[in-house]
């Protein structure tokens, strides 16, 4: 890992997006809670959260940030759900990473919970896809005070 030892703390904030593509049959089910394994945006929240706080143990060389808040948003559209995640915490180092692994861990819930929807005669998902997770904004603050 890089060392950060001598850096300031500094308040940061990143947010994060991305969308998965699905059957429009499959975004009725979930608008009208059909969905067999229960509340898609509850549990994608869950692990969007789960996903930002365990950053640092998924990519071996991301630092354990202590994270002060994440927010997330899911938003259902004609033919895709769209994710957003900000987090935000005063540390040496940058928030990005744990944004992007709430954004993530959350559209990969989604794939999991609706899989049985998506599926076509052969196994396979021909209109399923995960695309376009980004950084859409990245703030670098003043340093804190080390009280």
């Amino acid at each position: 890992m890089i060392n950060i030892s001598n850096k300031e703390k500094v308040r940061r904030y990143s947010k994060a997006s991305g969308s998965i593509l699905l059957k429009e049959s499959t975004i009725s089910h979930i608008r009208e809670g059909k969905i067999k394994k229960g509340n898609v945006e509850e549990a994608a929240k869950i692990a969007g959260i789960m996903g930002a706080k365990e950053a640092w143990m998924r990519l071996p060389y991301c630092h354990q940030i202590p994270l002060e808040s994440v927010d997330f948003s899911l938003q259902l559209m004609q033919r895709e759900v769209k994710v957003t995640c900000s987090v935000a915490a005063s540390w040496k180092t940058g928030v990005e990473m744990d944004a992007l692994s709430c954004v993530s861990s959350a559209l990969l819930t989604v794939w999991d919970m609706v899989k049985y929807l998506e599926k076509d005669d052969s196994g396979n998902y021909p209109e399923t896809r995960i695309k376009d997770i980004l950084v859409e904004e990245k703030i670098k603050g003043e340093p804190q005070s080390q009280d």
